[in-house]
């Protein structure tokens, strides 16, 4: 599966090609800085902490709304990206090799969680870090915190379906049976959905209930279409193959737009997710790393820049009152949005993600 992150740069090159990013503006974006290796010293008395992404907008992005804001304030400190992309494996194996050249990489709540069980990831130092700069527990982990949010939303064909409420569901959540939906090949925020659909309130989903919510998946697999990535999910919309999905915010926003509101989506039953960023165990920056990710969450217009490039929402409470008018129903954390919406139990998934996706697929792929 592909992730957020990962999706957001994909999303960025369709723009271009739509005509709605120019040529020069993705190219300043997509600009790769030279990768962070060796010697950690530019210059004399210059310390680089090495912050790592998937590349692409996410360069510009990290670079010009975090790590400049932390290099302006912090004398002989320079921030580099690094975009070979920090996926868990790749952590756990710099850390266990005891060659670790990263300080704070893009992960998840999930993988945070995991990193931590395992003795991978350096601990939060709420000390350093405030508690008080984000807006719920579940974006400040014991082993990573959340600069950033995304969510997976209900995107309908008002041509097609209507937001009628079936029985067992919130009101508000589009009709579509038994015309086709779609939904992520993963069992990450499709298991919530489907829980919920069963009539299980946001606020009791975990734990998740497994063998409960893949029985409904599999109850509406033959009305189903899995999806991959980003692309293939809004695909799916565009071509009427389904006509109503749980696909990421981001995706919808453009599904909207480009269709004229035909293609709608809405926040109720949302699944809203942390940003998550981790620290490898035995990073060479220290505590440099959380002094920087301390930085990250503590100013909201630097967020506000990042929602208004990429689409990530803002995690900082103050962050709400700074987003434009144009942009506030596009936020996930916009306060009317988030109460709509039930926040990821990482921990949970992070003790159980491995088998329970595993089952999950291999019930929907058997």
């Amino acid at each position: 599966m592909q992730d957020f992150q990962q999706d957001c740069i994909a999303l960025a090159l369709q723009q271009h090609a739509r005509g709605r990013i120019s040529r020069r503006g993705l190219l300043q974006a997509l600009a790769r800085p030279r990768r962070a290796g060796g010697r950690r010293r530019r210059g004399p008395g210059r310390e680089a902490l090495v912050m790592v992404n998937w590349g692409g907008l996410a360069n510009q992005g990290f670079g010009n709304f975090y790590g400049a804001p932390f290099a302006a304030e912090t004398p002989g400190v320079k921030v580099v990206q690094d975009s070979t992309g920090p996926s868990t494996g790749r952590i756990r194996s710099m850390v266990e090799s005891g060659r670790v050249t990263w300080d704070l990489c893009d992960s998840s709540a999930s993988g945070a969680n995991l990193l931590g069980k395992l003795g991978l990831a350096t601990k939060i130092d709420y000390s350093i870090v405030g508690r008080g700069d984000v807006i719920g527990p579940g974006f400040a982990l014991d082993h990573g915190a959340a600069p950033y949010s995304f969510s997976s939303v209900l995107v309908y064909d008002s041509a097609k379906s209507r937001p009628l409420p079936p029985p067992g569901r919130i009101s508000g959540t589009p009709s579509a049976s038994p015309a086709r939906g779609c939904c992520a090949g993963d069992a990450t925020c499709v298991l919530e959905a489907a829980m919920m659909s069963l009539g299980t309130a946001p606020g009791a989903l975990y734990p998740v209930d497994m063998r409960a919510g893949i029985k409904r998946v599999l109850e509406l697999r033959k009305n189903l279409v899995f999806w991959t990535n980003g692309s293939e999910s809004e695909q799916l919309m565009r071509t009427g193959e389904a006509v109503m999905g749980q696909i990421w915010h981001t995706r919808a926003s453009v599904l909207e737009k480009e269709s004229n509101g035909r293609l709608r989506s809405i926040w109720n039953q949302g699944v809203l997710q942390p940003g998550i960023f981790v620290i490898p165990k035995g990073n060479p920056g220290g505590v440099l790393a959380q002094r920087l990710l301390a930085s990250m969450l503590a100013k909201p217009e630097p967020q506000v820049g990042l929602l208004g490039l990429l689409g990530n929402g803002p995690t900082n409470p103050k962050a709400a009152a700074l987003v434009p008018e144009e942009l506030k129903r596009l936020n996930p954390t916009d306060p009317a949005n988030a109460r709509q919406q039930v926040v990821i139990d990482g921990g949970w998934w992070g003790d159980h993600y491995q088998a329970v996706n595993q089952e999950f697929l291999d019930a929907v792929t058997g």
